[in-house]
């Protein structure tokens, strides 16, 4: 188990640093590391750059997320299929329930490609705040909790119109699913620490919110994490 792991690992690592955000920006004649909030997340490309640039940036971003929880999963099951011992509708409710090595290795790369969404080692170990990548990473291992958090930040965007409070939140309801469905203690555990590093990362902006000085989105923008 510990080779497969530093594999999912480190790939998920590399994926999550693959900077999508400085280079749409780039291409677009910007550093995003010099504009707005100064950071490299859909929203401030969707800030300065507009919606369309933006949500190019999200969709990337949620799909790094994606792929490093779910490419490991894929070669399992294909392995597990052509040995005989994979049954179909058995296997994705443990996947997805019962959670085992299934979950912890997409998790393992989920939370590696947080971290190189977050520390890029492509940019001087500078990020965003992993919200996207997270998202699409829960949206693999665990989708009844990543479709909670939905709701609960285009709930609140709409609602404060802060992309901070949303997203806080948001990652805040992960561990409560986890909790309320109860789909493993891994999967419990690393819904927790996911949430802790996503309200870590919004440290500055939660000064901000104290201090009245956080930016607010736009109403035309207010549907779109």
């Amino acid at each position: 188990m510990l080779l497969p792991l530093v594999i999912v690992v480190v790939v998920g690592y590399l994926l999550g640093s693959l900077p999508f955000g400085y280079l749409v920006a780039r291409a677009k004649g910007v550093n995003i590391f010099e504009v707005g909030s100064r950071n490299p997340g859909a929203t401030n490309v969707r800030r300065v750059l507009g919606s369309g640039p933006g949500n190019l940036v999200l969709v990337l971003d949620a799909l790094k997320g994606a792929v490093a929880a779910s490419w490991a999963l894929l070669r399992l099951r294909s392995d597990a299929a052509a040995s005989g011992s994979f049954d179909g509708a058995a296997a994705m409710l443990n996947f997805h329930v019962n959670g085992g090595d299934w979950t912890s290795l997409g998790l393992a790369g989920l939370v590696a490609a947080m971290l190189g969404h977050s520390y890029s080692c492509f940019t001087r170990f500078r990020g965003g705040k992993g919200v996207a990548t997270g998202a699409g990473g829960f949206a693999v291992v665990f989708p009844p909790g990543a479709l909670i958090a939905l709701v609960v930040w285009v709930a609140l965007a709409i609602v404060t119109r802060y992309v901070s409070v949303a997203s806080i939140f948001a990652a805040a309801s992960l561990p409560v699913s986890a909790w309320f469905f109860r789909p493993s203690p891994t999967l419990a555990v690393a819904s927790g620490l996911v949430a802790a590093f996503v309200i870590i990362r919004h440290r500055a902006n939660i000064s901000r919110l104290l201090a009245g000085t956080e930016s607010k989105i736009r109403r035309s923008n207010v549907s779109k994490p």
